[in-house]
């Protein structure tokens, strides 16, 4: 089946879902994507209509811990936003196209804008665990990405530029609401991993010597697929752990989400912030 067919049997089916609710945001302006612990932000989320993955055709479901795969419709700080609360990881054994999916789902219903989120490990030993790092460009080092010369594939563009994949006007947003709200916030390159093993710490310096600040499981295939889509992008780490090595300790991944959560709220205020800056100059 065609991509384009897959996308609109998903879309199709999720209209008859808003038939008699609240939730306005059938149409949303922006999506948002909650990476591991983050998932708080969504009780924010006002007229909310929430839809697993699984009743979605076409999206696979989310298994990672900490993230519950489903989508939420509604508005959140005057605008209309689409949020992924959790998200879908190649580890999973999910191909990068289909870890997209709901991203693609997203756009079709009239997302122009991304701001995408994700606990990482600190590699820059300038940041400190529970602070927040602005991505102003990413790694793919997967060895992958969602958009191919598939014989399916007749929506995406195959050759597309990725000079400025985290939109500068946003990234400049961002920088004046954290500066407005008191909010440190560190900037740096994200390196995106398949995982779900944590790094070594002879990985982590090899990263380190190529420009990586920060480095997770996730992130640079929704990035690159939005690009693909022309679509604005804003993304941040929550800086949950310093990588190997650079503490003489085991990471933990439930220390993880537990420490992500813990400062998951300066990340949400950062994230009305900017979507009330965007609706204000709208």
């Amino acid at each position: 089946m065609k991509l384009s067919e897959r996308i609109r049997e998903a879309t199709s089916a999720l209209e008859p879902l808003f038939e008699g609710t609240t939730a306005k945001a059938h149409t949303p302006r922006t999506a948002l994507i909650l990476g591991s612990g983050l998932g708080g932000l969504v009780s924010a989320i006002d007229e909310q209509l929430a839809i697993p993955y699984k009743e979605i055709p076409h999206c696979n479901t989310s298994r990672a811990p900490g993230h519950e795969g489903r989508l939420v419709f509604g508005t959140l700080a005057g605008t209309d936003v689409v949020c992924m609360q959790g998200r879908l990881h190649t580890y999973e054994g999910n191909t990068p196209l289909e870890t997209v999916f709901p991203l693609l789902v997203a756009h079709a219903l009239g997302a122009h804008r991304l701001i995408v989120t994700n606990a990482a490990g600190a590699i820059n030993m300038g940041f400190a665990v529970g602070e927040i790092m602005l991505i102003t460009d990413q790694i793919n080092f997967t060895a992958a990405g969602p958009v191919t010369f598939d014989e399916d594939n007749d929506v995406i563009p195959t050759f597309f530029d990725m000079t400025h994949a985290y939109t500068l006007s946003l990234c400049d947003v961002a920088r004046k609401v954290a500066a407005a709200t008191g909010c440190t916030l560190h900037e740096g390159v994200y390196l995106g991993l398949r995982g779900p093993m944590f790094e070594t710490p002879a990985e982590i310096r090899a990263f380190r010597a190529i420009g990586a600040d920060a480095v997770g499981m996730s992130t640079v295939h929704e990035v690159i697929m939005a690009s693909a889509l022309g679509m604005e992008v804003c993304g941040f780490s929550l800086l949950s752990n310093m990588a190997a090595g650079i503490l003489d300790q085991p990471i933990v991944g439930e220390e993880i989400n537990i420490a992500a959560a813990a400062s998951g709220d300066k990340l949400a205020r950062l994230i009305e912030g900017i979507l009330r800056f965007q609706t204000v100059e709208a």
